[in-house]
């Protein structure tokens, strides 16, 4: 058995602005989050955000994309290393769907770069179960 496995995912938010004005040039910047929780029988959320925007005038042009996968892990398995598996397995879909959103709305498609998350700093808070 794999040490964690997506069983489900959804978009439960898909926001799309483009009220630019044909030839106008943009700059986009990125802006991601990712969050786990966890519940009992070795079962957690993942929920993964990111948001393209103009930077100079979001109002003119945004994407955002918010998906969450239901996965399974190994009782052993740490939470950084059940956060930086279950990042990977969604981060694909969001990627996707931003591309396939923009290239369906008529204009080039936005292709998010991978993100390396083995090289970033996880910050972690837990969240009291309630």
């Amino acid at each position: 058995m794999p040490n964690i496995e997506l069983k489900a995912y959804q978009a439960t938010e898909i926001t799309f602005v483009n009220k630019l004005e044909s030839g106008t040039r943009v700059e986009l910047a990125n802006k991601y989050s990712y969050n786990v929780g966890y519940s009992n029988n070795n079962t957690c959320k993942g929920e993964f955000s990111i948001e393209v925007a103009d930077k100079t005038n979001e109002e003119k042009f945004n994407v955002k994309v918010v998906i969450a996968g239901i996965f399974t892990f190994s009782p052993d398995m740490q939470k950084e290393r059940i956060h930086v598996e279950s990042f990977k397995m969604l981060f694909p879909y969001a990627r996707a769907l931003i591309t396939t959103i923009t290239a369906n709305a008529g204009i080039p498609p936005i292709i998010i770069p991978t993100i390396d998350i083995e090289s970033q700093s996880i910050y972690k808070f837990e969240k009291p179960q309630g």
